[in-house]
Order: C-alpha cells, then sequence, then structure tokens
C-alpha cells in the first residue's frame, strides 16, 4: 500500500507583483497585514491606516509577504526614523512608528495573547511603562563577516531574515558608550590581520563582537568569538586597548568552533583586565559577565522589581523560590524581604555568578542550585510562600506549572517577554480555579521594536 503525502509549499511569484494594499493592522513580530485576494499580506516597514504600494514577495495558501516600495498614504503615526538604516537594519523595525503608538500596540499584543491563547475574557491589562526610546541597551552582540575581498572585516547589524550586513556609524538604541567602543574597534579590529568567518564556507577567524556596559557604573566588557584558539597573540593587544579606554574593564575570547549560527561556544578565556563588570541594580551591586543573562533594560528591570515589591505582601518569614535565577538580579534584592530564597538556573556559569553576587552583597539568606526548574524543583527543600518566574522566550515546562498548582504557593509573579507563552501557561495555573490573576502590568523594555515585557502577579484562591 502507498500512502501519498501532499507537501503545501510557498510559492514565489514570478516575476514580482505589484498591488496598492490598506495597512489594517500591526502584528506580533511588527509587520504592517493587509487583505489581497483573501489573504493576509505582511508587510514589514508599514503603520495601520497607511495605504501603501507593494512587491509581493512570496504567496502560501492563507498569507502573501511584500515588500513596501511606496507609502501613497501616510498615516499620522508615521514617523522619521532617527537612524539613518533603520530600513535596512535588522536591529530595529519600528523606529518608523512614533513612540506613543508604538506603546499602544504593544498593550494591545499583550491584551490579546491574553485573551485569544490565555482565555481570559476581559484581561484588565495595567497602561504599559513607557521607556527612554532610546540609547537604552546595555548589551549587543555584533555579527563580523567577510568583505569584498575576503580580507577586510565588516561589522554591524544583518538585515531582517538575511546575513545580508548593514553597517552604520552609531546605533541610536544602544548606550552610547558602546557606540564609542565599536567606532574604537572598527579602527583597531582591522590592524589585528584576523579573517572574517563565513557561513558559507565555515572558513575564517572572527565571528562576532559583543559589547556590554554597566548602566549605573560605565565599566565595558569586551568579548570576541573566534572560531578557533588564538588566546596568546591577542593578550599584549588587549592589555594596551584597556591601556586606551578607561571605561574599558576587561577583554575576553570566547571559542565557537561550531559551523551553525549559535553566537558563543562553551570556552571563554580572559585576555586582559577582569571577565565581569560591575552594574548596580535593586541597590545591589552585581558582577556581569560574558556569557551570562542580564536583562538588556536595566531600569525598566528595576522598576518591575520595585513594582513587585510594592504588590507583594511578604511577611518577611516567608520562603521564596525564583526558579529561573540568572545571576540573582531579581533573586538577591527580593531576598532582603524573605527568611529564605531559593534560586535554580539551568547555566552552570550564571549559578556560579549568582553566588559571587551574593557573597558581593553579603546576602546570607539564599542557596543557588544548577539545574533545568522541570528537573530539579521537587528538590528544593522547603515549600515555598511565594514563587518568582521569569523564563526564557518559550516559557515554562507544563511540568513546573504542574508542580506548582500541587504546592500551591500563596502568591506567582511571572515575568515574561513573550505575550504568547506567557499566556499558555497562565491558562494552565489558572484553570484549575486554584489562582486569579492581580495585577498584568506590561513594561516596554524593548523600544523601537514589537517585543514587550509584561508582569502578572498570581494569587491564590
Amino acid at each position: 500500500m502507498t500512502i501519498g503525502v501532499l507537501l503545501v509549499t510557498s510559492e514565489t511569484i514570478m516575476p514580482p507583483e505589484q498591488i496598492t494594499l490598506e495597512i489594517q493592522d500591526l502584528t506580533d513580530q511588527g509587520d504592517g497585514l493587509g487583505r489581497w485576494e483573501g489573504l493576509a499580506v505582511f508587510v514589514p516597514q508599514t503603520v495601520p491606516g497607511e495605504t501603501v504600494r507593494v512587491e509581493v514577495t512570496e504567496r502560501a495558501k492563507r498569507f502573501a509577504r511584500a515588500r513596501l516600495l511606496e507609502v501613497q498614504t501616510p498615516a499620522p503615526e508615521r514617523t522619521t526614523p532617527p537612524c539613518p538604516v533603520a530600513e535596512t537594519c535588522g536591529g530595529c523595525s519600528w523606529q518608523h512608528l512614533r513612540y506613543e503608538a508604538q506603546l499602544q500596540a504593544k498593550q494591545k499584543q499583550v491584551y490579546a495573547a491574553l485573551q485569544r491563547l490565555g482565555g481570559f475574557h476581559d484581561p484588565k491589562v495595567a497602561p504599559i511603562l513607557a521607556s527612554e526610546p532610546l540609547h537604552y541597551r546595555n548589551k549587543v552582540a555584533f555579527p563580523v563577516v567577510p568583505g569584498p575581498d575576503r580580507k577586510q572585516l565588516r561589522i554591524g547589524y544583518f538585515q531582517p531574515g538575511s546575513h545580508d550586513l548593514v553597517e552604520f556609524g552609531s546605533c541610536p538604541a544602544q548606550d552610547e558608550r558602546i557606540d564609542q567602543a565599536y567606532r574604537f574597534l572598527l579602527q583597531e579590529l582591522p590592524q589585528l590581520g584576523w579573517s572574517a568567518w563565513s557561513r558559507d564556507t565555515d572558513e575564517g577567524l572572527l565571528r562576532h563582537v559583543l559589547l556590554r556596559v554597566g548602566r549605573r557604573t560605565g565599566e565595558t566588557l569586551l568579548t570576541l568569538v573566534t572560531r578557533h584558539p588564538v588566546f596568546g597573540e591577542i593578550k599584549a593587544t588587549a592589555a594596551r586597548w584597556l591601556e586606551q579606554s578607561p571605561d574599558l574593564r576587561g577583554v575576553c575570547l570566547n571559542l565557537n568552533p561550531h559551523p551553525d549560527q549559535r553566537i558563543l561556544g562553551k570556552q571563554t578565556e580572559l585576555l586582559a583586565g577582569t571577565d565581569e563588570i560591575e552594574e548596580v541594580f535593586g541597590g545591589m551591586r552585581f558582577g556581569v559577565g560574558p556569557e551570562t543573562f542580564f536583562q538588556v533594560h536595566t531600569e525598566q528591570a528595576e522598576r518591575i522589581l520595585e513594582l513587585l515589591l510594592e504588590q507583594w505582601s511578604s511577611s518577611g518569614d516567608q520562603i521564596l523560590w525564583d526558579l529561573y535565577c540568572g545571576i540573582g538580579t531579581f533573586t538577591l534584592p527580593l531576598a532582603r524581604h524573605f527568611r529564605k530564597v531559593w534560586g535554580l538556573e539551568w547555566e552552570r556559569a550564571s549559578v556560579e555568578q549568582a553566588r559571587r553576587n551574593a557573597s558581593r552583597n553579603g546576602i546570607a539568606n539564599v542557596e543557588f542550585r544548577q539545574g533545568a526548574a522541570e528537573k530539579n524543583l521537587r528538590a528544593l527543600p522547603e515549600r515555598p510562600d511565594f514563587v518568582f518566574l521569569d523564563p526564557p522566550r518559550q516559557g515554562c515546562d507544563p511540568k513546573v506549572l504542574q508542580q506548582l498548582r500541587k504546592l500551591g504557593p500563596a502568591q506567582i509573579a511571572y515575568l515574561s517577554c513573550n505575550p504568547a507563552t506567557q499566556s499558555r501557561d497562565l491558562k494552565l495555573l489558572c484553570d484549575s480555579g486554584k489562582y486569579r490573576v492581580t495585577l498584568i502590568q506590561p513594561a516596554d523594555f524593548f523600544p523601537q521594536t514589537p517585543h514587550v515585557e509584561c508582569l502578572v502577579l498570581l494569587v491564590r484562591n
């Protein structure tokens, strides 16, 4: 017996078809949405209310993608991007949208996800916490590609959905001190004589340049990512860079021999200075290394911490679990308000950093353990009264949510950068009637992009 399989694939239109389109909405990915011949048409760099001329580049069964050719009737929410390469760079896809409109779209995104995916009838979403719209990023990772003659290094950002590099003089989204370091490296890196890694051939040396800055301290950390070891030959140059750049606290080299697109490998060596910068957060001093996670928007993360402390009614004699604790960013400031705190984190380097940060701040009532939450949650020795969740974009493993429902902590706080997976997880927590939502607070951690952070507080019924 032969079983036939029908594959439905997208079909590229040849030659490209040009159409006039009315943009009706924005998608969660930030594209404008229009309708044409029964298809949803996704068009980057457009604004609801506009009439645009576009070129259809892809057509599938239910949708099409198109490239903007001309804005025939601009919407009032359209603005001139502050960055000259905004239309081609993949870093910030919403610079053409006025900041007030960005906030409204993100508020709507959170509401729609909770309603559609979470099953909440009319979620009471608090007004989004706005941010300074520019110069907020405390960390960047620049890809490096070969120049035309294969000897030059080109450093910048990739265009959306491609490996076509866009070079620039400065970036209005990142901390201005990162801009200064970037311009310094544009002068210095070509003098090393290194080749750039090629994704096509898996040849060349330098893959990425990472820069991290302490917003409150100004300290900067540089990490070079290479395909094979060059630790010895770069150390003298790294020491010279420290002497030339007062804010540069350390230079590290990360070895990544993998042919895939991951940015960092598993081995990082210190070349000069220190392998971490210091940042002030929540009244505490944190060491932040090249491999460890720290919120990209320091000030907005601190506002969430302050809000959480206002809302949580801890007696000071209770137990807190932080199940995706990272380097202790939220764990340690919260620990001052609990008798005991347990932090769980799967990444070993972050756990080690978290322990150093606890020692740095004299916090003795926190214990950090290494391991995935879904596998190690039951091993934590004390039943929690409060739980803080800040998982990666894919959300919580269902095993974590099921176990929390069994344990029944009095309050749960869930912080997420993905409204879709957060809404899915909240549905699992609330469907049994054991928990109710008391606060839904979106915050703009990522101005000029469609991404939004959201804190949701749950109380046991």
